[in-house]
Order: structure tokens, then sequence, then C-alpha cells
């Protein structure tokens, strides 16, 4: 089967189109005829060696996909050759890709493959990010970081859906805050201004967000604190930037304030909560209540193309790699 392969970390020039043995699901797992494969910036950390965990190489990238089980490995009863799913993979950028089918999860008919791949990874960290992380509670403000990426586009809507009273997106660009604005934000802000922090402290009366979902690190990270109101909960999941940003638990008390790491990875551990976010995704779009916005899609051979979009900051909503006999 052909598949993206890197052979040591880098830039996107270190991924490589191969022929490689198509894999063979172990025991609890199983195989998958891959459609479409999402992109994410955890791939572009991988990539670069700076995710969370150490990027072994020679390794395939991909930690998303959506296609048809072909395969079932022992012990594994609950899916069957032919269905179509989305699931959490290993190897997702190629012909096909493994999965444990406890993260293997069943999609309508009504559901294509291109926008199914949005869902494992940006869909479930936006509705996790919100429902356990934050634990946002009905008529609470929000605002979302990069509401105009992948995740962001979900977190806007769903903010709306778990019940916020008011929704903030910023992003860093006007075409972008128009987006964030046809996703239904109530303030789209500009968060490459000086003064957005003022911004946001304006669209809540002075009181600041109560929760606050924070992906892009450094000096936004640090300003971000400023705006988050008394008892308000901010939820960092990435740090886009490339800087980290601390924190010093002074700076939290005196407004009974709380900073919360979210890391999808280690959620997946706890397979029933991650398939309670799936269930849920799925009646929202089910109910016409949720749109999956795909920004673009690129052929599998222009992985690196995918991933210089997202470095460079030209891409809104989902970028997936579609995936063709090649």
């Amino acid at each position: 089967m052909k598949a993206i392969r890197i052979y040591e970390t880098g830039g996107p020039e270190v991924m490589r189109l191969e022929e490689i043995e198509t894999p063979q699901p172990r025991q609890g797992e199983v195989l998958i005829k891959v459609a479409a494969a999402g992109v994410n910036y955890a791939d572009l950390a991988q990539r670069q060696g700076t995710y969370l965990t150490r990027t072994r190489t020679p390794t395939t990238l991909g930690f998303e996909v959506a296609g048809t089980i072909v395969a079932l490995g022992e012990g594994v009863n609950n899916l069957t050759p032919g269905t179509r799913v989305a699931a959490f993979a290993t190897g997702g950028y190629a012909e096909y890709a493994t999965a444990r089918a406890e993260t293997a999860f069943p999609i309508p008919e009504t559901l294509d493959f291109v926008r199914a791949a949005a869902l494992p990874v940006q869909g479930v960290t936006a509705y996790q990010l919100l429902h356990d992380s934050a634990r946002l509670q009905a008529g609470e403000s929000v605002l979302v970081h990069a509401a105009a990426g992948g995740v962001g586009s979900f977190a806007v809507q769903l903010a709306r859906l778990l019940g916020a009273g008011q929704v903030i997106g910023t992003a860093s660009s006007e075409a972008k805050l128009e987006y964030i604005r046809r996703l239904g934000a109530d303030w789209a802000i500009n968060y490459s201004q000086e003064d957005w922090t003022e911004q946001v402290k304006q669209a809540t009366s002075g009181r600041g967000t109560d929760v606050l979902l924070e992906m892009v690190g450094g000096t936004i990270a640090e300003q971000s604190l400023r705006c988050l109101a008394p008892f308000g909960r901010m939820v960092v999941y990435g740090a886009a930037s490339g800087q980290i940003v601390q924190f010093s638990g002074i700076q939290l008390m005196y407004k009974n304030q709380a900073i919360i790491g979210y890391w999808l990875s280690a959620w997946l551990s706890r397979p029933q909560q991650v398939a309670f976010a799936m269930q849920e995704l799925t009646r929202y779009l089910a109910a016409g209540q949720l749109t999956i916005f795909v920004g673009q899609t690129f052929p599998l051979v222009e992985a690196a193309n995918a991933h210089r979009a997202i470095a460079e900051r030209r891409t809104t909503g989902k970028v997936v790699l579609t995936v063709e006999p090649l």
C-alpha cells in the first residue's frame, strides 16, 4: 500500500510517499481501507518532533481516518467488515490503517467520508473541552481562540448547543472573523490587535469570559488570563505558536480561577467517554444542529502541502487528505 512516511523529524519536506506492507490488525483491532484522513496540529507537531510524546521514526503520520472496515483482529465481535467508520487510527496517512475497535465508530450513510474524517480528533476535542474539561454551565460565556480552525469551528457551534449564553471567537484576519460570525459567534475579535483583551471585556460588560479555550500559547495565553472572569476556567489544549507560557498559582487565587490541561491521547484510555462524545456529535449532525466545515482537501500525495497550509494559517475549518487508489 501507499503511505506517507517520515524517517526524521523536520519540515514538510521530510514526508515521503512510499510503498509499504499493508498492516494486519492485532487483537482488538480493525483494519480500515482509508477514504479520508484528517490533518491536525498534532500531526505537524509529531512531524517536527515537538509533540507531547517522542516521535519514533520511521513512522506513518495520521491520527484519524474515515473509511470501511475490511478485516478484524482476534476478539473483535462488535464490528463487521463493510462497516463505514470514523476512527482514531495508527498511521492514517495511508491507503490502509489499523485502529482499536473501541475507538472505531460506525457512521451513517448520509455522512460522507471527507466530513466524517473531522469527527474523531477535532470534533471530540471540541466537545470534551467544553463538556468534560470546562464543565460549561447554562448561560455562561465562552471564548474560543483560533475559532476559524478545525476545533474552533466545532467549539463555536457546540458552545451554543451546550447552553452557552454568549460565544466569542477570535482569529487573525477579517476573512476568518466573518467566517466565525457565520458559525454563530456573538462577537468576533482579532487577537492580533493590541486591545483584544479590552474588546473581550467590552463584550462581557467588563466581567470577562467564564470559559476560555486556549491553543495559541505564548503572549496570547498570558493575555488570556486578563480577560477570564472570576471563577473562570481556561482550558489549554495546544501551543500553535510554539511558545510555552507559565502561570503561577498566585495569579489564579484572587479570582478563584482555574487553568485546566487537555490532551486527547490520554482521554483515549477512557473509550466510553470518547464514545459518548462521538454519539453526541452524531446526534447533533442527524438533527441538523451541527455542521462540519471542511475548508480544504488535498490528495494523499500532497500531504506536505496540507501541512504547509496549516502552518502558514491559510486554512479555515477542517483540512482533509483524500485517499484514492494510487
